[in-house]
């Protein structure tokens, strides 16, 4: 018979929990401690104590990956995909190796965005002080002076960081489908101005302050007997909480605390406070909106804040697999009849691209992004939400033509009509010659 290795770690705690059942209160007392220690070990966590150290590279060389010349990530040595258990049953120390990769990403892609796509990073709160928590957007260089067009980028939730769709789909499949660099090369090749928000980036984490408290004898009014019984109790209790900790996370971390960024404390703040500073600063005509996930829900709460503006501004929105809700969010009459015209939302489906899709909101017209995974909607679409927004520009250009053409038409009936009065003044009235 075989027996776990789980089970020979606890086989001497049921033991002696066997040898002190028929034990007086001492015993019970012992008993009791016994069974609060086996409720606080998880048999996973207890795998804990025999895992690799936390130390994890900090490039993607020394992690020995690379992008080739498709975008794919690949090992260096073998030229194999990137692989998640790197070592077996070691799940949380795979899950902290693959979240460490994940934050050399980041930093990857907002160089790719800073070197390949021309865009600058800029700081926001834009008045912020040299001290307090920060974070910043990336922008081209004519987001705010082109006259033409601006294409504004968000992202959904989670570890995701301005320029990234899906950090899964950038590690396991391309930059391509995983990153938002193909819509900016396309925007800025197509005359756009961009801006890529940042949505995710709330707040900086820092070190907890380890706060001293002051034992018992530190209290010279009491007994020095009734002291020390309670330093002696405070030791025992320090003892069986570290007895504990040992089980249950056996590479400490630090304690960290978060420092959330003033008016950019979660993503719908920072749309709106990139609204007010940014995009509504531009000189753009057309302004175009490009929204995933909870970046929808974003958008949505950023028109019931700035209705007006939105709508004065806002040209077209192509959300992908929008999370938004419009009853939940109060979204009132006006936005919602204004999104039936102005949105359109590709979902997860396995229908062909563009297909439409029902949908129980009466918000805006659902189509299939041609693919059924969540991730994929944006990259699916890119080819559809490029054509959606030339369509909204044309659409809204020619539903200018009429009055601009009824207008010249009164100016050149006036100008025939003067012209006609002159030669009839002349006919009755001759000039002197």
């Amino acid at each position: 018979m075989s027996i776990s290795l789980s089970s020979l770690i606890l086989l001497p705690i049921w033991i002696s929990m066997a040898q002190i059942q028929q034990g007086g209160p001492d015993e019970k007392e012992k008993t009791t401690a016994l069974k609060d220690l086996l409720s606080r070990i998880d048999l996973d966590e207890l795998m804990k104590k025999d895992e690799p150290p936390l130390d994890f590279p900090d490039t993607l060389e020394g992690f020995e990956y690379a992008f080739n010349e498709k975008g794919q990530l690949r090992h260096i040595k073998t030229g194999e995909p990137f692989v998640f258990n790197y070592r077996e049953d070691l799940h949380r120390w795979n899950q902290k190796r693959y979240e460490a990769l994940g934050e050399i990403i980041t930093k990857y892609v907002y160089e790719l965005l800073e070197k390949d796509c021309n865009l600058k990073k800029i700081s926001i709160p834009v008045d912020a002080t040299e001290s307090e928590p920060k974070s910043f957007i990336f922008m081209s260089e004519d987001a705010l002076t082109n006259p033409q067009k601006l294409m504004v980028l968000i992202h959904g939730s989670g570890v995701v960081r301005a320029g990234q769709w899906a950090r899964r789909l950038i590690i396991n499949e391309d930059l391509d489908s995983g990153t938002q660099i193909p819509f900016i090369k396309r925007a800025m090749d197509e005359g756009y101005g961009v801006i890529v928000l940042n949505p995710n980036e709330n707040y900086i984490e820092v070190e907890k302050p380890k706060i001293h408290v002051p034992s018992s004898s530190d209290s010279s009014d009491e007994p020095a007997e009734k002291r020390e019984r309670k330093d002696k109790v405070s030791k025992e209790t320090k003892k069986r909480r570290d007895f504990y900790e040992k089980y249950r996370n056996p590479q400490r971390e630090k304690e960290m605390m978060q420092l959330y960024i003033r008016e950019n404390g979660s993503p719908e703040e920072h749309a709106v406070y990139v609204w007010d500073h940014f995009i509504a600063q531009s000189a753009a005509e057309n302004v175009f909106f490009v929204a995933h996930s909870y970046g929808g829900l974003a958008f949505v709460e950023l028109m019931i804040q700035r209705e007006a503006d939105v709508k004065s501004k806002v040209t077209a929105v192509a959300l992908t697999d929008s999370v938004h809700n419009v009853w939940h969010q109060e979204a009132g009459k006006t936005i919602r009849e204004w999104m039936r015209e102005n949105c359109c939302n590709w979902v997860s489906s396995s229908e062909p691209l563009d297909t439409s899709v029902e949908s129980m909101l009466p918000d805006c017209p659902r189509v299939s992004a041609g693919t059924d995974r969540h991730e994929l909607t944006s990259w699916k679409s890119f080819p559809s939400i490029f054509k959606f927004f030339t369509e909204a520009s044309e659409a809204k250009t020619s539903s200018l033509k009429p009055a601009l053409t009824r207008r010249s038409h009164r100016i050149k009936h006036e100008e025939l009509r003067n012209i006609v009065g002159e030669n009839i003044k002349t006919s009755f009235y001759p000039t002197p010659g």
